[in-house]
């Protein structure tokens, strides 16, 4: 999979292609409430999609459950995730957003201990996800 074309849409175009929980995580860097996302249990191998502007994020292969309650990944398509330091809510975090796109998608964490390849879990939002069965 290759990095998907950058999408530059104006603030209203984005209301019109976005719900408004999704433009309120997608571009106002929201975040849903823990447990409430429809991909936090999802299991189905497959691709899950920025869903913003469609650009393939993360294989099924790559989640797992850390319990947070939110999707997690232990790493994302090559190229798909751009990580921005982000020092709000007076603590520094890692915040990945769509590189196509530029969608908040979530904060990705190190060292956690997870038994994952990377050691990192990108916790993603799943109102800023769609899946395909790829």
């Amino acid at each position: 999979m290759s990095s998907a074309p950058k999408v530059n849409k104006s603030e209203d175009e984005w209301r019109a292609v976005l719900n408004k929980e999704q433009f309120r995580v997608l571009r106002q860097k929201g975040t849903e409430r823990p447990g409430t996302g429809e991909y936090d249990k999802h299991h189905e191998e497959g691709v899950y999609h920025c869903a913003g502007c469609d650009a393939p994020l993360y294989k099924s292969t790559t989640k797992f459950n850390s319990g947070c309650g939110w999707p997690a990944f232990f790493d994302a398509v090559p190229g798909a995730v751009v990580r921005h330091e982000d020092n709000s809510l007076f603590m520094k975090r890692i915040e990945i957003t769509c590189a196509a796109c530029g969608g908040h998608l979530g904060h990705v964490f190190k060292g956690e201990g997870f038994s994952t390849p990377t050691d990192e879990r990108h916790c993603v939002n799943s109102v800023s996800l769609k899946f395909t069965n790829e």
